[in-house]
């Protein structure tokens, strides 16, 4: 049995259908998905666990606390959350980029 696991990453022009991959090893399988929105994140871990038995959710820096409390509601005591979090320097170097990029027009 593979571990099975989902990134999800919250994107302003994310197209679900379209902006996602797959890999997998014998041992490890990963789901990476595009979201634009809470509704999308929650809908995503909800089918994936269900029809993939998904074992742990790692959600990129731009869930609130307030997202994952809800995330972790839906799938349940049986899956791991982790949350990618960068140090102060690192966020305001990442903000100035997704800034440029348009992100919070």
């Amino acid at each position: 049995m593979a571990f099975k696991e989902v990134a999800l990453i919250r994107c302003p022009d994310a197209e679900l259908e379209k902006h996602r991959c797959e890999i997998e090893t014998p041992k490890y399988k990963l789901f990476v998905r595009t979201v634009r929105n809470q509704g999308q994140a929650v809908e995503i871990c909800q089918s994936l666990v269900k029809e993939e038995g998904i074992h742990s959710i790692l959600l990129c820096a731009g869930f609130t606390y307030k997202n994952i409390a809800q995330i972790a509601e839906v799938v349940g005591p049986n899956v791991g959350i982790s949350v990618a979090r960068g140090d102060g320097p690192s966020n305001k170097v990442t903000a100035a980029a997704m800034e440029k990029a348009g992100w919070f027009q």
